[in-house]
């Protein structure tokens, strides 16, 4: 009985690793400019105090805030993005510890900033603005400072939150850790008897494969290594969620999700409506469990069968060569411009392309500003893994544009447009991928995938911004997250998303231990938002050609120099209404039709 093991780190080929050293070329040189950055701390703190003394001072200050952030950020994310590579290696832990250290560090010495802008009367500043050119590019930035003004607190205190910074962080380090390196899993064991080591990248493939046996132990035995640690990972959920509820507390906002959607300028009403919208299309989605059903051919239908295609004997399984050939091709309509830079990065060094032992998992898209961008995949050779491909190459291509045309401080744009940005192409793919098939199966089984794309994205999305809103509420009124708790209120809403034509099988009820995305709050809603608008802008870019290109592209390269909700709007959706969600919901339906005429 053979026994298939990751790779150590050492073993990947150079090849498919990203190229860490064009951020630092040696760790001599990430030491060097640590050191640099630990001498400007008492320059930038010499300035506490004498941000209004005039025009100059105040821009002096800025510009040297400016230059010690970017180098504090471009040595967290290349220090972070070392231990992503191998979370067991000591060394790159403690590079990382030390960066975020020194980037608490910084955050605190600069605490002082936003306070002592507001205590500048405000006509004063209007003169300083006339007056310095070098402060014209930070108009924006600190009428955006004036604003906040009601959230604001004391420089002290300002201080004492952002020394705090690492401490609170501490319940997602921990489970970067409980959830990378120290859980294990029963291994998988296939029909010819072969054991398979059971990973979190591999999860999801196995769930998308035909063997209905396969697929019911990935799912028992990857839940069951979540239950052994539900005790420690409640604690580190409730510890996140309470962070989000103090800190709106101290900020005076009414509500955690206020505090959450408040640097987007988004209205609490627009996270309402997304939930009262998609939980309109339940029954289209219980619809489309009822085909799923009838297609397997089965009596019952089991959450781990939700992942599997409804079409048996489809191959799609793309080398990660054939992935990026087919990302190329897919995204042609997005013009010349854009594929030139999506070949350079996917050959440039920019992708970490496969899964190793204590390697981070999922994929992301990150960087900072004074480098490319980087993408961390765990690839797998399925369609899947080309989606994501093509989806993290979005989130990079969009950071190169805004890097490129935006200054430092309006350059990193919000997750609520990263999202777009990301599944505009994941759109583009599937549209392209339809249109090319001749194969009734091959369409019939890509139709499915879309609609997964759907049900993944907004409905499931949905649901967990549902459990975000009910953990956070619940914190707020007093009460407290245990295990039994998370998983009564998990369970519950997973009924409502799944109606009764679906058997919730032992363990999904603690799922929520393992979505990591619990630990930054009030944002999985993006990815529901996002990908209704990105449904829009897909299908005018196919429709218009260049018109639409060219406000998309402009969109990539405004980063955040305005309102996110502004920005989507000029691009040509508003989120400010449900309709983009119904748009997109009703696209849904639309697609199950299709489904539901060609089975």
């Amino acid at each position: 009985m053979s026994e298939k093991k990751l790779p150590n780190r050492a073993e990947i080929p150079e090849a498919d690793r990203w190229k860490l050293e064009h951020i630092y070329a040696t760790p001599e040189d990430w030491e060097r400019e640590a050191e640099e950055v630990k001498g400007l701390l008492p320059c930038v703190a010499a300035f506490q105090g004498r941000l209004g003394e005039s025009a100059a001072v105040l821009a002096d200050a800025l510009e040297l805030r400016d230059r010690i952030s970017r180098k504090a950020e471009k040595l967290f994310v290349y220090a972070r993005m070392r231990r992503d590579e191998d979370n067991g290696d000591t060394l790159a832990q403690a590079r990382a510890d030390r960066a975020e250290n020194l980037l608490t560090q910084v955050q605190s010495v600069l605490s002082y900033f936003t306070p002592e802008i507001l205590s500048i009367p405000e006509e004063v500043i209007k003169v300083y603005l006339q007056a310095e050119p070098r402060l014209k590019v930070y108009t924006r930035h600190i009428h955006e400072i004036l604003e906040e003004r009601p959230h604001i607190l004391s420089g002290a205190e300002e201080r004492i939150l952002a020394e705090l910074g690492e401490v609170l962080g501490a319940v997602d380090t921990a489970f970067t850790m409980l959830t990378n390196v120290d859980i294990e899993f029963e291994p998988v064991i296939t029909s010819d008897g072969e054991r398979i080591e059971l990973t979190k990248g591999r999860y999801s493939q196995f769930m998308e494969g035909e063997d209905r046996e396969v697929r019911r132990q990935a799912f028992s035995h990857l839940h069951q290594g979540y239950k052994k640690l539900a005790n420690t990972l409640a604690a580190t959920l409730a510890g996140a969620v309470k962070r989000d509820v103090v800190f709106a507390r101290l900020r005076r906002y009414g509500s955690a999700l206020e505090a959450a959607l408040s640097p987007d300028k988004v209205p609490v009403q627009v996270y309402e409506e997304l939930i009262t919208t998609v939980r309109r299309f339940h029954p289209q989605l219980y619809r489309y469990f009822a085909l799923k059903k009838k297609a397997l051919n089965l009596d019952e239908l089991h959450f781990y069968d939700l992942y599997a295609p409804m079409i048996s004997g489809i191959k799609m399984e793309f080398s990660y060569e054939e992935a990026k050939a087919r990302v190329l091709r897919g995204l042609a309509p997005l013009g010349e411009e854009y594929i030139r830079k999506l070949k350079e990065g996917l050959e440039g060094g920019w992708v970490d392309v496969y899964e190793n032992r204590n390697k981070t998992g999922g994929a992301y898209a990150w960087g900072c500003y004074d480098s490319h961008p980087y993408v961390l995949l765990n690839y797998q050779p399925s369609l899947s893994s080309v989606l994501t491909l093509a989806h993290e190459m979005g989130h990079a291509l969009h950071s190169a544009y805004s890097n490129a045309h935006q200054p430092y401080i309006y350059a990193q744009y919000p997750i609520i447009l990263a999202e777009v940005a990301s599944t505009v192409n994941e759109v583009l793919m599937m549209e392209d991928l339809l249109l090319e098939t001749t194969d009734p199966k091959v369409r019939l089984y890509l139709l499915n995938r879309f609609l997964e794309e759907f049900r993944g994205t907004v409905f499931r999305q949905t649901m967990f911004a549902e459990f975000e809103r009910v953990i956070h509420h619940s914190v707020e009124m007093g009460e407290a997250l245990t295990p039994e708790y998370l998983s009564q209120q998990y369970l519950e809403l997973n009924r409502a998303y799944h109606g009764d034509g679906v058997v919730l099988d032992p363990g999904l009820e603690v799922e929520w231990a393992r979505i990591p995305h619990f630990y930054t709050g009030f944002y999985v809603y993006k990815y529901a938002t996002g990908f209704s608008a990105a449904v829009a802008l897909a299908r005018r870019i196919l429709k218009e050609g260049e018109p639409a290109v060219w406000r998309y592209l402009e969109f990539l390269r405004s980063g955040n120099s305005d309102d996110p909700l502004v920005l989507l709007k000029r691009a040509g959706v508003d989120l400010t209404t449900p309709e983009p969600v119904t748009e997109a919901l009703q696209y849904f339906t639309e697609l199950l039709d299709q489904l539901e005429a060609e089975l």
